[in-house]
């Protein structure tokens, strides 16, 4: 059973063998080296080159170690996000320090000095910013400024190991650069600063950024596009319950349909993140031409039952999820987690559109064998009913 061969063919609208069946791990991984329950023989694996190239993206594991745990868990690879390029400021003087667990970075331009903190956090295996970048409408001239200075250079290292390196188990995915506005939301400035300052006390100079910033990530978005990956990502990790229809139709749909275009002129395939709450955004994301929304949680985590999904959906879009990420917790039974799986199969194994996913990663403390199991029951379960 080629995971790799099952989901190509459901990307280009043909039946395959078996549901495929992906998984997002980086979470988890990070859990498992915090907690120092990786096995040895995973660590062992690969080079220091090999580990450097998947730095911070695979729990301390080379990409020799990364791929070997995928293919023993049963599970197939396709993301620990790599963005296929590097940034270069040319005028503004950037400065990074470490302290403990927090990176502090600091941006110098004309406008004035900006400062950002992200802190990783043991307790949640995660890093979040704890100090935002933008802190109000004052900031906005040095923002514009950094990415009138930026310039983004390939760097396909990762990609091309990935066309060797991932074999039979899976897909070589290459991110994007977040839209705009979602950069501003979810890194730079946060949902509050965005709609309660920048959109109401500056809205002319806010657009002039947006444009900017605009400009910027599609020369980084086609940089992604021309890598040797396949699949396309876009990793705005979208729910409807944090960017309403309103804001993604004015800021975020324009450039989506842009990327998307660029991708399929390309011959890829494009993919976005879509979890929690998915009304209205599953149907925007489909008809701005996604070819695969990502992580979908249904009901009753998200607010579509298993069964409805396809009725928001354009006919051709391709729906990957079906496994919330708190059903993998051991507070969820093994019977009540293998009956799920199944339910989701019987509906998947009827329709090519359907991947098998976590939506959206398989949450710390999960066993080794509930991971297992889910490809245990594609095995027993998953074939394609013409078969």
């Amino acid at each position: 059973m080629s995971k790799r061969s099952d989901v190509l063919k459901v990307l280009e609208g043909k039946e395959p063998e078996f549901v495929p069946w992906f998984a997002d791990l980086a979470y988890w991984l990070n859990y498992l080296r915090d907690e120092q329950k990786i096995p040895k023989e995973y660590l062992a694996m690969g080079s220091n080159y090999t580990r450097n190239l998947v730095d911070g993206l695979a729990g301390g594991l080379a990409e020799e170690g990364l791929q070997q745990l995928h293919k023993d868990l049963g599970a197939g690879f396709y993301l620990q996000g790599y963005f296929p390029f590097q940034e270069i400021y040319h005028n503004a003087s950037v400065e990074i320090t470490k302290n403990k667990n927090d990176t502090i970075t600091y941006y110098k331009t004309p406008y004035g000095t900006l400062r950002e903190v992200w802190r990783y956090v043991e307790s949640s295996h995660s890093s979040a910013p704890v100090e935002y970048l933008v802190k109000s409408s004052k900031d906005l001239k040095a923002l514009q400024y950094l990415y009138q200075d930026i310039e983004y250079v390939p760097d396909y290292a990762l990609s091309e190991m990935r066309m060797k390196s991932i074999g039979e188990n899976g897909i070589n995915v290459s991110y994007t650069p977040k839209s705009p506005m979602m950069e501003l939301v979810a890194l730079k400035a946060g949902i509050e600063t965005v709609i309660t300052e920048l959109l109401q006390e500056e809205p002319n100079e806010f657009d002039e950024l947006m444009k900017c910033m605009a400009e910027k990530h599609t020369q980084a978005a086609q940089i992604a596009i021309d890598s040797p990956a396949g699949c396309i990502f876009v990793p705005d990790n979208l729910s409807s319950e944090l960017v309403g229809g309103n804001i993604y139709d004015e800021y975020i749909k324009p450039i989506h349909e842009d990327w998307t275009e660029r991708i399929r002129k390309a011959g890829k395939k494009s993919m976005v993140h879509l979890d929690g709450t998915l009304i209205p955004l599953l149907t925007k994301l489909s008809y701005a031409g996604f070819d695969v929304i990502e992580a979908v949680t249904p009901y009753p985590v998200g607010d579509i039952k298993l069964e409805e999904l396809r009725k928001h959906v354009k006919e051709e879009t391709i729906i990957w999820g079906g496994l919330p990420s708190g059903f993998f917790a051991d507070s969820f039974s093994d019977t009540d987690f293998e009956e799920w799986v199944k339910k989701v199969l019987d509906l998947m194994r009827k329709d090519n559109r359907f991947v098998l996913g976590v939506a959206d990663e398989v949450v710390p403390g999960t066993t080794f064998e509930r991971i297992r199991t889910v490809d245990r029951l594609v095995t027993e379960f998953g074939k394609f009913e013409s078969r």
